[in-house]
């Protein structure tokens, strides 16, 4: 191939029919308790499929590679949910996916095939293989970009999905590309990051990539570090399978599964040691065939794609305030004059049938039929002309997706929790939407107070990265008699607005009960404001001025938990639920 072919948009990884086949063969197999239940499990993990802590129903983890999606792709997720998901919605999480929850496995088939359609794939979402590759949402669009890493990103993607060396990797294995520096703070979180650079060579420039390897979060987070400034296009796959096939080939790491990420192989040798365990697999007789990069290449001129702008759209009449705030915070000009991009504001991830097809319909009026999904759970809608971008704004505000707030305080970040997780230790979705009400009840106006993320994960494992949010809760228990509180963590400081990532420092002593939890976040915005040096100390600055002592302070009689009695009853029952809470944590699929 050349770089002159094109591809289909958003179409990155190869849909084949014999595989969706083969799943419904294999899932029919099973019901009819012809497969061992590990068996299977270990097949449609690697189809994507998950279980839940509810019996007898799946999640769908549908891959988005770079978080791309295109209108045809959205009206198939509405479809999708429309007619396989009984709560009738999608749900974007952090690693930019699509997870449809509660399909009975006997629907799982067809499900896949009304994706296969519109080219979406779910092939290694799930199970210890590369997941779904992740990359900036405003790549090839933003002024400080070196270079666009989509067609490269692209290329990753399809030479290691369904490659024989990553079906069962020690864990899971998470990829990040940006053309930016601004943007490196989330890149840090990865087992391999790239970021686009160019370098003069022999008089010629020469596209490459800064790469950085070893770092996630969970109960254990660690940074990633630098394994090489630069390493030229032609060169990163073969790099990155070095790192792979390192990571594959540690057995050691096989041994404890709570320690089995590639993170704590390069944390425990060493930077340097490391980069030397890669020089010496580079040397080794797989690596002399180059990959074939110009092959493999997502190859998708959006710039090129002209579509016609609506005549005369309509234009502000009596809300010009209101759309000067979503303006200013939801968005960006493109280095491309005449356009913007959009992030439509997507309240805790959730996205309906309606919503879908909304969007689908905004980006097919005003755009270039393209959007990208975020890792704060929000939507990119891209190539919207400037004299239009009032227009959508209206019709996202009709959708519900209007609020001007993204990125800010009040776009909370949470993971799924117990509504469907087996992992799941508290309603994390449910606290999503209690501290959202909350923080908006509060009209918060200050511009730096605004700047604040809050991110929330139902169990330890940091789903919804708790630890890179200026206030981040991951779900606990309190046990009171005999009875439990649904309770949280809180981890506070921690920041991916720069170009450092920042890990959160934990609040020691401390458990709050859910329900207490939105007056924490009130207390702890309270004494910040209220203590800061200047108008312009970021949280993160005023805490390492001001330590954890009066964080502690304040919220000391929170974590008392009251004696069970029918006054205190509703602190028993976690947020969106009726029962009085039980402490119920299945078995994870995640390192099976």
């Amino acid at each position: 191939m050349s770089e002159s072919r094109a591809d289909t948009p958003g179409v990155v990884i190869p849909i084949w029919d014999d595989e969706l086949d083969d799943f419904e063969t294999e899932a029919t197999a099973f019901r009819a308790q012809e497969r061992e239940e590990v068996e299977f499990m270990l097949y449609r993990l690697r189809q994507g499929v998950y279980g839940q802590r509810q019996a007898d129903v799946h999640m769908n983890r549908i891959k988005l590679p770079m978080g791309g999606v295109t209108s045809d792709q959205l009206d198939g997720l509405a479809e999708v949910c429309e007619t396989f998901a009984p709560l009738q919605k999608g749900h974007i999480t952090t690693r930019q996916n699509i997870q449809v929850h509660f399909v009975p496995l006997d629907q799982m088939p067809d499900m896949l095939r009304v994706l296969g359609e519109v080219g979406l794939s779910s092939r290694e979402a799930c199970g210890n293989t590369v997941r779904n590759v992740t990359a900036d949402p405003w790549a090839g669009i933003m002024p400080d970009e070196v270079f666009d890493p989509t067609p490269y990103a692209g290329a990753f993607v399809r030479y290691w999905v369904r490659s024989s060396i990553t079906q069962l990797l020690p864990r899971k294995f998470k990829v990040y590309f940006t053309g930016r520096e601004a943007d490196s703070a989330i890149a840090a979180i990865h087992d391999l990051a790239f970021f686009s650079q160019v370098r003069v060579i022999d008089g010629k420039e020469v596209r490459g990539f800064r790469v950085m390897v070893g770092g996630g979060l969970s109960t254990m987070p660690k940074e990633a570090v630098t394994l090489t400034d630069f390493v030229p296009m032609s060169e990163f796959l073969t790099l990155s399978e070095a790192v792979i096939r390192i990571f594959n080939a540690a057995d050691e790491l096989r041994k404890n599964i709570l320690k089995a990420r590639l993170k704590f192989l390069v944390h425990r040798v060493g930077e340097a040691a490391f980069r030397e365990m890669v020089d010496e697999e580079l040397k080794k007789g797989w690596s002399a065939e180059t990959p074939p990069l110009e092959d493999l290449l997502y190859l998708d001129d959006e710039a090129a794609d002209v579509r016609p702008a609506p005549v005369s759209p309509p234009q502000p009449n009596g809300d010009a305030a209101a759309f000067e705030r979503f303006a200013a915070t939801n968005v960006r000009p493109q280095v491309q004059p005449g356009y913007s991009s959009i992030e439509a504001s997507i309240d805790q991830g959730d996205l309906t049938p309606e919503q879908f097809r909304g969007l689908a319909e905004i980006l097919r009026k005003y755009g270039r039929e393209r959007a990208r999904t975020t890792p704060q759970q929000n939507v990119v809608l891209r190539w919207i002309p400037n004299e239009c971008v009032y227009a959508v704004w209206r019709e996202l505000d009709a959708l519900g997706m209007g609020a001007p707030d993204a990125q800010e305080i009040e776009d909370v970040v949470s993971c799924p929790g117990t509504d469907s997780c087996k992992l799941g230790i508290t309603s994390s979705m449910g606290l999503n939407r209690a501290v959202q009400e909350r923080v908006r009840a509060l009209n918060i106006d200050d511009p730096v107070t605004r700047k604040m993320r809050i991110h929330m994960s139902g169990c330890p494992n940091s789903c919804g990265q708790h630890h890179i949010a200026d206030i981040g809760f991951h779900g606990a228990a309190i046990k009171v008699g005999n009875r439990q509180i649904p309770a949280y963590h809180m981890f506070v400081a921690g920041t991916y607005r720069t170009e450092e990532m920042r890990l959160g420092t934990l609040v020691p002593r401390i458990r709050i009960p859910a329900k207490r939890v939105p007056d924490a976040v009130e207390r702890v915005i309270d004494l910040y404001q209220s203590d800061r040096d200047n108008d312009e100390e970021l949280f993160s600055d005023w805490f390492d001025r001001a330590g954890l002592a009066p964080i502690q302070e304040t919220l000391n009689d929170l974590t008392l938990p009251p004696e069970f009695s029918a006054d205190t009853l509703p602190m028993f029952i976690d947020w969106g639920r009726e029962d009085i809470y039980i402490l119920q944590r299945g078995e994870g699929e995640c390192a099976v």
